[in-house]
């Protein structure tokens, strides 16, 4: 019997629908500086009746197993690298709700009547992870799990009962390295492995060679009004790919510099002259296709997907020509900023879009769908000088004419000991002058660290006036931790978990910041050689001579001299009498 989902809706599960269903779904959207989202999502639906029959049509045996030991209700796993420039390509896709620090980031709803079960549970979810999908999660210890208590909320549909025994916990990797022994097991987890559907474009070269790249799996039941429940995975892709770079072809993997006459220059810049060439901000008059891009065409469908769903859409305006191949069908929405296609499932399936040519600044930008503004530009980075204190500053702007609430979230290692009292709030703008900084804390939830138990917990509900931006700032010490507790690149750094903020009004976003790079007071580790080698000669010449002194003895040549020759005699006499 499994533990975690019949307890969901008990009651209704005599109600429960059978049928199960799956999507999946690639999303195109150009972005400026000649860059390309590329939004890769998987979501499959199973009936809690099939997932208890141990029917894993569609959902991952590997999965539901650890799910079903560890006592976990929600999953929420990201794998992230690269930093998302939001001031050039707008607001996050899926507002953010798929992204994750820097790393790995993990948390999860555990089953649990205690904190000391629930992190029982935790740690099983880690180490069992861990090994299916290839990374270091077994390293999230009581130092790296926090237990959020503002930031995040359930997903999932879930009853009171249910609530009252869940317990959230947190935990995050700013130092791991995503690569392709993650992407394997990702691929595993899908119903047609990446085979066949829009997952046959997913390769290892090209979304690593990305700027930016995420991975999330979401896991979480849901109901409906009618009373059936379904427990949902979500697999989810994003990258931002570079145009030029990607169409390099296989046999070139070394990036070469366009020759001059294929650069495409902004030229309504004053400065533009045949010597001097500013690129365009826009990927205008450029031709690509999926198969320049991903080095393959889709692969037909997932025999499994439903045919409901538009394998495959992009978000061009309408007037940018696209060729489609023949057997497809396109669909555009009202606006005209979309279009979606279908194709037959046994069929090779590629989009091409010519090159245009554009004469003006203003026909280059309207060869793009504007970005949506986000609700928050948030930015951190560290203050202070010297190996013993230090501080954090967060730089959050509100560019939008109304009010934004949200909430602040910093993991931090023990060993950077935070100075509460020292945390301050400074509104920047002379119109918000008649505001009181202190007036837009409204919350604060604080958990100190303790040595090498684990690390610090900041939640602030704040509230940014409309265009303004507020500086965060609070100090902090710089522990000196045992020579043995340093790693082997210890000159490098420590990494600090990327901040999460989660919007509360006017609707829900999540974004974080960049991860951060401590410095801390680091010793010679040539000095233990050096102590080795010195004392390794000290003790070698005192015990040498002593030895010598107890174990030799000292005569005289002329009383060497007669045993040496009866020893001799004697040798020469044996020889003689064994001829």
């Amino acid at each position: 019997m499994i533990r975690w989902l019949p307890t969901l809706l008990v009651p209704l599960l005599v109600t429960l629908a059978t049928a199960s269903d799956y999507h999946e779904q690639l999303t195109l959207r150009p972005l400026p500086l000649s860059q390309l989202l590329a939004s890769f999502n998987f979501k499959s639906n199973t009936s809690i009746a099939d997932f208890e029959a141990r029917n894993f049509r569609l959902f991952p045996r590997s999965l539901g197993q650890i799910l079903e030991y560890a006592g976990t209700r929600e999953l929420h796993l990201r794998f992230t690298l690269g930093r998302w420039d939001a001031e050039s390509w707008g607001a996050r896709p899926w507002d953010g709700t798929k992204e994750g620090g820097t790393g790995v980031e993990l948390w999860a709803w555990m089953d649990a009547e205690n904190d000391k079960q629930a992190h029982a549970n935790w740690l099983t979810l880690t180490n069992a992870l861990s090994g299916l999908f290839c990374a270091s999660l077994n390293f999230i210890d009581e130092t790296r799990t926090i237990r959020p208590a503002l930031s995040f909320q359930p997903e999932g549909h879930h009853t009171s009962d249910s609530l009252a025994k869940m317990r959230l916990l947190h935990g995050v990797l700013p130092h791991e390295v995503v690569c392709t022994e993650n992407l394997t097991p990702f691929l595993k987890l899908l119903p047609c492995h990446g085979k066949a559907g829009v997952g046959s474009l997913l390769d290892g070269h090209k979304l690593f060679d990305s700027s930016f790249q995420s991975m999330a799996i979401d896991v979480k039941p849901l109901c409906e009004n009618s009373g059936s429940c379904v427990l949902q995975m979500e697999q989810t892709i994003d990258m931002v790919m570079d145009v030029e770079r990607s169409k390099r072809p296989r046999d070139n993997p070394i990036p070469r510099p366009p020759p001059s006459h294929e650069l495409v220059c902004d030229t309504s810049k004053p400065y533009h002259d045949d010597s001097h060439c500013f690129p365009a901000d826009y990927l205008n008059g450029q031709d690509w296709s999926i198969s320049q891009i991903f080095g393959r065409s889709i692969q037909g469908t997932c025999p499994l997907a439903s045919p409901d769903t538009p394998p495959v859409c992009l978000e061009v305006p309408a007037s940018r020509i696209v060729h489609a191949p023949e057997g497809s069908r396109e669909f555009k929405d009202s606006e005209g900023s979309s279009r979606c296609y279908s194709f037959p499932p046994e069929t090779q399936f590629n989009l091409d879009l010519p090159r245009t040519e554009a004469k003006t600044a203003e026909e280059a930008s309207g060869a793009l769908v504007e970005p949506r503004r986000p609700l928050l530009y948030a930015e951190r980075s560290f203050t202070g000088h010297g190996q013993e204190y230090g501080g954090v500053q967060a730089i959050l702007t509100n560019p939008n004419p109304f009010e934004v609430e949200f909430v602040y979230l910093e993991s931090l290692p023990w060993f950077m000991r935070v100075f509460l009292h020292t945390l301050a709030t400074r509104i920047s703008t002379s119109a918000a002058a008649h505001l009181n900084s202190s007036s837009l804390i409204k919350e604060i939830h604080y958990r100190p660290a303790l040595d090498r138990t684990r690390g610090t917990q900041l939640e602030l509900q704040l509230r940014i006036p409309p265009q303004c931006t507020v500086f965060l700032t609070y100090d902090f010490e710089k522990a000196i931790l045992r020579y043995t507790e340093y790693p082997p690149d210890a000159n490098r750094g420590f990494d600090v978990a990327a901040a999460v903020i989660r919007t509360l009004e006017p609707r829900v976003m999540n974004l974080r910041t960049t991860s951060l790079l401590l410095y801390l007071p680091t010793p010679d580790f040539s000095m233990p050689y050096n102590v080795i080698i010195f004392t390794s000669t000290a003790i070698a010449l005192a015990f040498g001579g002593l030895y010598n002194i107890l174990v030799r003895r000292l005569v005289g040549a002329d009383e060497a001299a007669g045993p040496m020759s009866k020893w001799k005699l004697r040798n020469l006499l044996a020889r003689l009498s064994k001829r």
